[in-house]
């Protein structure tokens, strides 16, 4: 077994602080699923940050194997003098939830609170331009958006809430981590023979071959399709991530700006009141979906699911059309120019 040296250490060196900056004293936390692609990260990460490394395995639970992979990156980890934990998913998934949304909430649930434990200030994952082009396709085959188009981010802040005292259940206290994808210009290609000449173990996901999930039919399209190249399609989904970055900072400015409270009267505690006159229908869909996430998360509303994956066309529809409509736990009411935001009554009984 043997560690990159060279021209892909310096690679990833670059691709790393370009994203999170000079890394100094600061602690790494990785994401390792044991596949060849994390694989091949945590092996350029220790050779390019030695003893600044922490790796985790999330064992959701969802196949045997899962336990014996995780024993697996640990085994490697004590052998490269590295901290490795093993994160269980312990939340049962309801029935009603999207199995991928699902593990992906968990997941980054435990891995965000683990790197906050082991002092890390970035959790990096081991996603690369192949993940990305798989991405990008499946949601331009949906009919995605700017948001959805854009992809997997590069770069993203994430504020981890944690209980402080078990015995007050209603302190908290809040750290800032970096989430970093420093593998997005990468090919799985390129990951692999890390992994293989370098004689470092990894697993084979089964699920991974599985015709059933839309991420392997794309896999296998631009696997197929010459004229389709990841890379290229990477590089075209951050350029789409430029143009998302842009629209959220115009969305955080006509939110400070356009929220309105009509005739000077406060509102009762919940509701949101924007003003969208002259606004386009994309700068409507993105007040709009902060307002229902505002509502929601002030009146505790956790049922029916919400994301920014959600299609709120008929919503945005209806209020056009001068129509209330409900979305997600929120009735939308329009008043001219003025949407009103706030908690929907609960159904009638028959």
């Amino acid at each position: 077994m043997s560690l990159p040296t060279g021209a892909p250490v310096a690679r990833f060196r670059a691709d790393v602080e370009t994203l999170g900056g000079p890394i100094g004293e600061r602690r790494i936390a990785l994401a390792v699923s044991g596949g060849s692609d994390s694989m091949a990260m945590l092996a350029l990460a220790v050779a390019t940050f030695p003893g600044r490394i922490a790796a985790a395995t999330v064992d959701h639970r969802l196949r045997a194997a899962n336990a014996d992979e995780a024993e697996m990156v640990g085994r490697w980890c004590t052998g490269q003098g590295v901290p490795h934990a093993t994160l269980t998913v312990e939340q049962p998934r309801d029935r009603r939830d999207n199995l991928h949304d699902w593990a992906r909430r968990q997941r980054y649930q435990l891995l965000e609170h683990w790197a906050v434990d082991v002092g890390a200030h970035l959790l990096a994952t081991a996603h690369h331009a192949d993940d990305q082009a798989e991405t990008f396709l499946m949601r331009a085959a949906r009919g995605s958006g700017v948001a959805g188009l854009a992809g997997i981010r590069a770069h993203q802040t994430i504020e981890v809430s944690k209980l402080v005292r078990a015995d007050y259940p209603a302190i908290y206290d809040a750290w800032s981590i970096e989430l970093i994808r420093p593998l997005l210009g990468w090919r799985r290609h390129e990951l692999l023979s890390i992994a293989v000449e370098g004689a470092i173990p990894f697993v084979d996901d089964p699920s991974n071959a599985d015709e059933r999930f839309d991420r392997t039919r794309f896999r296998g399209l631009l696997a197929t399709a010459p004229l389709l190249d990841p890379a290229q399609i990477a590089r075209a989904a951050a350029h789409v991530a430029e143009a998302e970055a842009a629209l959220r900072a115009m969305e955080a400015w006509l939110w400070a700006t356009r929220k309105q409270v009509p005739g000077g009267v406060d509102d009762p505690d919940g509701q949101i009141w924007l003003d969208v006159a002259g606004l386009p229908r994309e700068l409507k869909r993105r007040l709009a979906r902060a307002a229902i996430n505002d509502v929601r998360l002030v009146n505790g509303i956790a049922r029916p699911d919400f994301s920014d994956a959600a299609n709120i066309e008929p919503l945005l529809d209806a209020l056009e059309r001068r129509k209330s409509a409900t979305q997600a736990g929120v009735m939308a009411t329009p008043h001219d120019d003025l949407w009103r935001f706030a908690e929907a009554p609960p159904r009638r009984s028959l």
